[in-house]
This record gives C-alpha cells, structure tokens and sequence, in this order.
C-alpha cells in the first residue's frame, strides 16, 4: 500500500541509442516493486540513430513516449519527461542497465516514510556487487563530488550515480530552472537541491545502490569532455545561477 500523501511515482527514462538493452529496462521497469504506488513510465528518445524509436512505438500504448527531432542531450531529454510527469514522486532510470530497478523500493523508501524529499544513489556506499571497470572515471567522480560537497556544503559520496528521485513539489521548483543539455545535469541536480536544502526547504538522502558499468565498446558514452563540462557545471550552478 502507499505511504502518507504519495499515491503515483513517475519513472523518467532518456533514451539514445540503446536498441540492445531497451526492452529489457521497460520490462524490469514495468515489474519493479515501488511499495504499492501507482506507477507512471515516460521514455524520451533523443532522436536515437538505432532502432530505439522504432522499439519504443511498441509501447505508446500504455506509456507516456516522446522524441526529440534532434539530438540535444541527456538534460534536454529530462527536461522533456519532467515537464510531462504527474506523479507524487519523479526518479530517473537511465536506459542502459547499469542500475538494477529491483532497488527502488529501498530508494524511495526514505521519502515514503517522511524522512526525506530527495535521494540520491550512491555505488560507494554499497556492499551490493559492483562491476569493475575505469579508475580515471573513478577518480574523476571522487573529484567532482568533492568539489561538488565544497561548494553545496553538503556530504555526498556520488553525484554522478543514476538513480535520483524528487518529490514532485521539490521537482516543480527545480525543474523550471534547469539547463543543463547534457551530462552536465547530474551536478546540476545536485547543486539546485542543496540551495533548497540551506534553506531548509530540501531534506536530501543518500542510499546505496548496486552497478553494473558498461564498457565504451558497450555502448556507454559520457567522456573526458563531459567530465570537463561537470567541473564548470559544479561552479556555475553553485555560484552564478
């Protein structure tokens, strides 16, 4: 059964280029347990150069689809999804499967028990399997979280994980002020929610979660550019925006 005043979680899915593990994510997607809630399900094609959007006809049915006419990036395509989510709650999945939605429920449980209004994944606090894969994208993550918890003052241990939920009251004053295009909306996210909570208008969570990393010949596709981009992201959003 629902908790408190929280009846319906969105899960928000971008999508590019990801025709191998797509139907896959939709259907752990669709049989997750969220403790009871009513569950809405958006995905968001980033005009995909794949068979992503033809897969994704499969499922305008009884999904919320939409399609970018260009490619614009992983932010834009939330941006997209979040200005169409209903729910109670918001958490984004990304389309690879990298992050195993079997953990919801134990994500969303500090919101449903009055404990907090976002929560963020961290694959450092976990003792759940975790694949080997790059150090430098280990150490750039360290750096810009640190750099990150210096600015917002807070005490995270991943900004760069993908699991975040928002309730959507705390979405609806993010969301608006979002633009970031691309993977700089990770640090983004952050940032804005730790202004909110310094105002103490944002209780923020941490849990951990389990990762299954892909590999480049895999099809994961964040970069050293983008790591460079999070960097300035993390000023700007802390300092000039």
């Amino acid at each position: 059964m629902s908790m408190g005043n929280f009846q319906k979680i969105c899960i928000v899915i971008p999508v590019y280029n990801e025709e191998k593990t797509l139907e896959k994510i939709v259907s752990a997607v669709e049989n997750a347990d969220v403790l009871g809630l009513e569950k809405e399900i958006i995905l968001v094609d980033d005009c995909s150069s794949d068979k992503s959007a033809e897969i994704l006809g499969k499922y305008a049915a009884k999904h919320k689809i939409f399609h970018h006419k260009k490619n614009q990036g992983k932010g834009a395509t939330l941006k997209t999804a979040f200005q169409n989510a209903t729910g109670d709650l918001v958490l984004i999945q990304d389309a690879d499967l990298e992050y195993d939605p079997n953990e919801y429920a134990e994500i969303i449980k500090p919101i449903l028990d009055g404990k907090a209004d976002a929560v963020f994944s961290s694959r450092f606090l976990s003792h759940r399997p975790h694949r080997v894969l790059y150090f430098w994208h280990y150490a750039g993550n360290k750096f810009l979280t640190t750099l990150s918890n210096i600015f917002t003052n807070i005490n995270l241990t991943d900004i760069e994980s993908g699991y975040k939920v928002f309730t959507k009251e705390i979405l609806d004053k993010i969301a608006p002020r979002l633009k970031s295009k691309r993977f700089g909306i990770e640090p983004e996210l952050v940032a804005r929610a730790a202004k909110l909570a310094r105002k103490n208008r944002c209780r923020i969570f941490e849990v951990g979660v389990s990762y299954s990393g892909r590999t480049y010949a895999e099809g994961k596709k964040i970069g050293w550019i983008d790591g460079i981009e999070a960097i300035w992201c993390v000023i700007r959003y802390n300092f000039f925006e």
